[in-house]
């Protein structure tokens, strides 16, 4: 046999070896304990417990982890819109440097204060097309 017939030869046995290699068997599980009867529900209201208070709500995030917000103005980020929301000026919107405007039909401007260009609902982000595209 040649040199090389021969490592390939042992290159293939030594690859097929390695397939043949088993894993121990995992070690048994504890029985299960039967089942207890469970108990009915009752139709009396019960008492909250006192002294443990309800969870607060999850605050809203005030800014975007992706999106920077807008410059000098109060807004506050939406997560369902995508967009951050302009508290001092109704239905007026920010993303990646561009303001959305909507009434009665979408415009969008680089500054807050326009002017103002006439767009579509495609040149919005598509959380503001699916609120107020309808």
């Amino acid at each position: 046999m040649t040199a090389i017939a021969r490592i390939t030869l042992l290159s293939m046995v030594l690859g097929l070896s390695a397939c043949a290699v088993q894993r121990p068997e995992p070690a048994p599980l504890p029985p299960i304990p039967p089942s207890q009867p469970k108990p009915t529900p009752s139709t009396a209201p019960t008492p909250s417990k006192p002294g443990i208070p309800a969870k607060p709500a999850k605050p809203v995030p005030r800014t975007s982890a992706s999106f920077a917000p807008p410059p000098g103005g109060n807004s506050h980020w939406d997560a369902k819109l995508g967009v951050y929301v302009l508290d001092d000026q109704t239905n007026t919107f920010y993303r990646q440097r561009t303001y959305y405007r909507w009434n009665n039909g979408w415009s969008r401007a680089i500054s807050p204060s326009g002017p103002w260009e006439d767009t579509d609902i495609h040149g919005v982000p598509s959380g503001l097309g699916r609120q107020f595209g309808k």
